[in-house]
């Protein structure tokens, strides 16, 4: 047993009634007790049963990118943390304090994409075919325990570094639900396996998960791009990165739920790395700016700047008064899925054929 669960191992008596309460719920919309609504329209729902991050918003940008050319793509989320109420419909003047880090950097990055929050789903998915009718298929996101909705592809994520299989229920574990839920989905990934992950590694985890035939398991990494700057009007000379430890110093901060592997990759190209991490979401302070400069001043190195994740520079972009110097050296690094395997025609196949079959238009639909 992992020694973490062992360590709290007085919590397994909430854990046991949690795992009952969250049963009990998923037996009811099993039985049709609790209704769960089915739409007209394409419906692709990423999520996961884990606290923490498992890599929601790369994946939903990859279909995005995947479904885009072809279809009019529409995404949905609650908007976590955000400070709105009820459906919002984002648009050029939208913040991320409107809609949430996630769903703001989505909209930043495909301006011409439709984004939505509301954190009732199906009146959310009402109101994007009420408002904008010509939609063809809606991207659910963390939204495998929004049962409410019925979507037509359900794909669960489960981080290769933890997956769903060795942990547990909260408050031992990082589990909102059993790990057997997982069958619920009919896709589940793998995400953030690393690049050498051995042909066993794949039979072992393959075995463990032990899906139905209906099911497709698939295995995601990260591919990190070019740095980017926050604030690229304070930069005089863009920096990227490369894999021959050229810097000397590079000071990593992050509110994400697991820095591990963009700390890996920041690591193949600085001499010396210093962490700064924040808890999930946070949102940042003028109390956090004094400390991430402070602790920027500490590495007495002249060239060194600070790399931060796209989802941190959403909350920063239009937060105010933030120093010039700190403006000058904050660079954020992008990052896109890719698939293992040679899995990724496989994959594209079956979501397109889904949109392609199911969209409202289309005469096989009707």
């Amino acid at each position: 047993m992992d020694t973490q669960f062992k360590k709290r191992g007085y919590l397994w008596p909430f854990s046991f009634l949690y795992g009952l309460g969250v049963a009990i719920r998923n037996r009811f919309f099993d039985w049709g007790i609790l209704p769960s609504e089915e739409f007209n329209i394409p419906i692709i729902s990423v999520g996961n049963i884990t606290v923490g991050g498992t890599g929601k918003t790369p994946h939903i940008e990859y279909l995005i990118r995947l479904l885009s050319p072809q279809y009019r793509v529409a995404v949905l989320s609650r908007g976590y943390k955000r400070k709105s109420k009820g459906f919002v419909l984002a648009n050029e003047n939208s913040t991320d304090m409107e809609l949430g880090d996630e769903p703001f950097q989505i909209k930043r990055k495909f301006p011409d994409l439709t984004v939505a929050v509301d954190a009732n789903r199906r009146r959310g998915i009402k109101k994007l075919m009420e408002l904008t009718p010509k939609i063809d298929v809606i991207l659910l996101d963390d939204a495998f325990q929004h049962r409410y909705v019925k979507p037509g592809i359900s794909i669960l994520l489960t981080d290769f570094n933890r997956i769903i299989y060795k942990d547990s229920l909260l408050p031992v574990g990082r589990l909102r639900e059993p790990a057997f839920e997982r069958m619920r989905a009919g896709m589940v990934i793998v995400t953030k396996c690393p690049l050498d992950i051995k042909p066993i590694d794949f039979r072992i985890i393959q075995k463990h998960l032990d899906l139905f035939t209906y099911q497709s398991l698939y295995f995601s990494t990260y591919a990190y791009k070019e740095l980017q700057p926050v604030f690229p009007e304070h930069i005089a000379f863009p920096k990227c990165l490369r894999q021959e430890k050229e810097h000397d110093a590079i000071l990593l901060v992050t509110g994400i739920a697991s820095s591990h592997t963009i700390k890996q990759q920041v690591e193949l190209s600085a001499k010396k790395v210093v962490e700064l991490n924040f808890s999930d979401h946070h949102k940042f302070t003028p109390k956090d700016i004094q400390r991430i400069m402070h602790k920027l001043a500490s590495l007495k190195q002249k060239n060194a700047f600070i790399v931060i994740t796209e989802k941190d520079a959403a909350r920063l972009l239009h937060m105010s008064n933030l120093p010039p110097e700190l403006k000058s050296k904050l660079y954020y690094l992008p990052v896109e899925v890719e698939f293992l395997q040679n899995q990724q025609e496989d994959f594209n196949k079956k979501i397109e054929g889904y949109v392609r079959k199911n969209r409202r238009n289309s005469t096989l639909s009707k």
